[in-house]
Parts: structure tokens; sequence; C-alpha cells
């Protein structure tokens, strides 16, 4: 797939879903034809050279009419300037980059549960989509998101449910759903003895803590790592992690990810 050509994308609408939390919608039709839940898109946050080094960014939503929506936190100057981007500007963007989520072949009907926390459920409501659209209706979707506040949460759970998934939401400070992590719905939702297949984004701790009970409960699980890239392609080697099957080898989540089965990566 070739990617060195830069798009200049026209910003359709910019939403600020919370004091930080920033959602956009660029026209960008070639990319959101060739996407799959789980890949990303880089991302030129100002017009000029600075900052020099684009943004990583998972592909939130695709329309047909050919819109790409990406989901983001403002952290830091990047972020913060494509924040300020609005309807009618335009900016550069490549993509789509990496590998997706492995979805069940048509007819392969699977409780399938989605565990999103943070930035982390950015891919999940993409993923949900192409879920659905494959169903039969003949196995169990269901929905458990994660965030710090109801606020920053409120919007999302709103397009889950307004497809009719099963969803469910934690919060740390108890303000919405349940008071606690999003690990302890899995436990509450998801009984054992039951065949699930678990698909997952968000921090390292809470993947972490995803995979310890899929690996208890021997389901199996795809995680979506969330890193810091710079090219996006697997030259700069910035996002390499260690290949648990050779310790003296790296995978990198540009190209070889951002999804993994969780074997493939070292949770220790």
């Amino acid at each position: 797939m070739e990617h060195s050509q830069t798009r200049l994308s026209e910003v359709v609408r910019t939403e600020q879903l919370c004091p930080d939390i920033f959602r956009l919608t660029l026209m960008a039709p070639k990319i959101a034809q060739e996407a799959q839940p789980g890949q990303f898109v880089m991302v030129q946050t100002a017009a000029g050279l600075d900052p020099l080094l684009r943004r990583p960014f998972s592909i939130h939503q695709v329309a047909a009419a050919g819109t790409v929506q990406i989901l983001f936190k403002v952290v830091g100057r990047g972020t913060q300037l494509l924040s300020q981007f609005r309807q009618g500007d335009t900016l550069s963007i490549i993509g789509p980059f990496g590998k997706g989520f492995a979805l069940p072949h048509p007819g392969e009907e699977k409780n399938i549960c989605l565990v999103g926390g943070g930035m982390g459920i950015a891919p999940m409501l993409f993923l949900a989509k192409r879920l659905l659209r494959a169903s039969t209706g003949g196995g169990r979707l269901l929905a458990l998101l994660g965030a710090r506040t109801g606020s920053e949460i409120a919007v999302l759970q709103d397009d889950f449910a307004h497809l009719g998934i099963e969803t469910a939401i934690a919060t740390d400070d108890g303000s919405s759903g349940h008071h606690g992590l999003v690990t302890q719905l899995m436990l509450q939702a998801m009984e054992p003895g039951e065949e699930w297949q678990v698909l997952t984004c968000g921090p390292y701790p809470m993947m972490r803590g995803v995979v310890e009970i899929c690996q208890g409960m021997q389901w199996p699980c795809q995680v979506s790592l969330e890193t810091m890239m710079a090219c996006g392609m697997g030259a700069c080697l910035g996002c390499a992690i260690t290949n648990p099957k050779d310790l003296s080898g790296y995978l990198h989540v540009c190209k070889d990810g951002p999804v993994f089965e969780m074997s493939e990566v070292a949770w220790r």
C-alpha cells in the first residue's frame, strides 16, 4: 500500500467532547476506503514545521462519504495545536498504517467483548461497527469502557448505545457507571465457562489486567498497543517492543502491530 504521497484533508467538523478531549472529522476518501479497524494515521499537527514530527492517531470512525474521524486528548503542544483546527481548515494526513484487528470470518459467530480505556476507546467504535456489519446475530457483542470521569466518556457511551450494543462503563471517580476499574466489569459481565473473544485497547496497566483475566479464563485476546511513533513505517525504530518469543529481538508496534495477540507481548 502506498503512503509516500502527502494528502491534504479538509476538516469537516470539530467536536470538543469535554475540556481536553476532541474529535476531528476529516475528508480523506482514500484512507476511508482502505482503512481497517485497529489501523492508524499519521497527522501533521501544524501547518509549518514545528512540531516537525507527525502524531499517530487510531482511526475512530470512517464513513461512506469519505470521511475519517480521529479522537484525541490534549496532552502536549502538538495536540494543543490540533485542537485549534476548525471547519474548512486543511491538514496533512497519511495512512492507513499498521496491522488491525483480526475479525471473525463471515458466519463465524462468537461472543465478543470490546474493552477500551481512555483514548484507547477510539478504535473500538470503528471496530464495533465492522463487527455489527458482519454479524448475523448469533453471538453476543459487549462493550466495556473505562475513563477517569463520566464527562470524558458520556458522548462515547452514547455512540455505542446508539448502535444497539450492550455497553457498560467504569469511571475512576465513580461519577458514572461502575466506580472502579473496567477489568472489574469483565468479571461481573462475563461468566467463567463461557466462550469469549476479547479485543482491547487502552493504557498498558489496564490491558495487562485484561490479559491476566483472559489467560485465566482461556479466552483469546487481541491487544492494540499505544506508543509514541515518529514515522509510522518501521524506519525510525522508535516503537520497538521486546519479542517474548525471541528476547534478543524486537517487534515494532507501527508495522508488526499495533494489534497483537496477547502472547506476542511481554507483559512483565
